[in-house]
């Protein structure tokens, strides 16, 4: 890995890296498209599987200790990628702004999502409740007075009616409670306000030692919940072991490392718009994993859903 960081564009002291775009920065010609169309692909694809690292840690161990043990791996592999490359730390008060946004989208939106199935609401459930991000980010826009068109707002409905059918059989509300759907709903909040707070207060940062200040905020707070409320048994399976080690490498790095970019570079309700692909490729995951069933009215959900993100992101 050269010393280049991140979003900063240089391999040293004011020494331009031609050979990788600043991912802030609008890159001209075919290279600029491409990274227009693999970046956000790539990420839907990573961060859809959070959903099967969670299938299979989440019967062996419990929700907060585990994500604490996530948060403190990830520091684990960044802190040497740091200190070879040099990568410059943010200033006091990026760094203030980072740890709020790292404890919403990490922390707040993960815990959210994890203890609420553990409480017995169904992935299908959790998976609504959170897709509509894309659209609390569109009226929290609107409110604020930024231009949302009619397009736009045809895709994002359009884009939810997709997701809807995509988990339509994983809906089950048999063992629905109150604080299952409050801990869905938090993790829906959090995740929105933490996107739209990093790219109002910090949208440009290294992006590793941004990620060391976000995964060790997080860390800070659930670490000490864990072991407060949380006495359930570990089962270190081979399974958790693989699911760790993923939710380190491919989410807690590659897919945050990702968003972040896509928050820089885009408008946030066509990064928001982009969560309504999670589900569908979850689901495609999950037949080819585990064989769980995905039939026509799935298949129809993701066409309409791939038609309604294509409406919110097209120029």
């Amino acid at each position: 890995m050269s010393a280049q960081g991140p979003g900063t564009g240089r391999t040293g002291p004011g020494v331009p890296d031609p050979g990788v775009p600043d991912p802030g920065v609008s890159v001209p010609g075919g290279a600029g498209a491409g990274l227009g169309i693999v970046v956000p692909a790539v990420f839907v694809v990573l961060w859809a599987t959070g959903f099967v690292a969670a299938r299979l840690a989440m019967p062996h161990v419990p929700p907060l200790g585990f994500l604490a043990l996530r948060f403190a791996a990830t520091l684990l592999v960044l802190a040497p990628l740091i200190l070879v490359a040099r990568a410059a730390w943010p200033d006091r008060r990026e760094l203030g702004h980072l740890a709020v946004a790292g404890l919403l989208i990490q922390a707040g939106y993960l815990v959210g999502v994890w203890v609420a199935v553990t409480l017995g609401m169904s992935a299908g459930l959790v998976a609504l409740i959170v897709n509509l991000q894309p659209v609390l980010t569109a009226l929290w826009l609107a409110y604020g007075r930024e231009r949302i068109g009619a397009r736009q707002w045809a895709g994002l409905a359009l884009g939810f009616g997709g997701v809807a059918l995509v988990v339509a059989h994983r809906v089950d509300t048999d063992r629905l409670g109150a604080a299952s759907i409050a801990f869905a709903v938090a993790g829906l909040l959090a995740i929105t306000a933490g996107t739209l707070y990093q790219r109002r207060h910090v949208p440009v940062f290294d992006l590793r030692t941004g990620a060391f200040v976000q995964n060790a905020a997080s860390l800070a707070v659930i670490a000490p919940l864990a072991a407060w409320v949380e006495q359930g048994p570990w089962v270190p399976t081979a399974g958790v072991w693989i699911a760790l080690a993923w939710s380190v490498l491919g989410l807690s790095i590659g897919a945050t490392f990702l968003m972040n970019m896509l928050i820089r570079r885009g408008s946030a309700t066509r990064v928001a718009s982009l969560f309504y692909l999670v589900p569908p490729v979850t689901a495609v995951q999950a037949f080819m994993l585990f064989g769980e069933p995905f039939g026509g009215l799935a298949a129809l959900g993701m066409v309409l859903t791939a038609v309604g993100v294509a409406l919110v992101v097209r120029s």
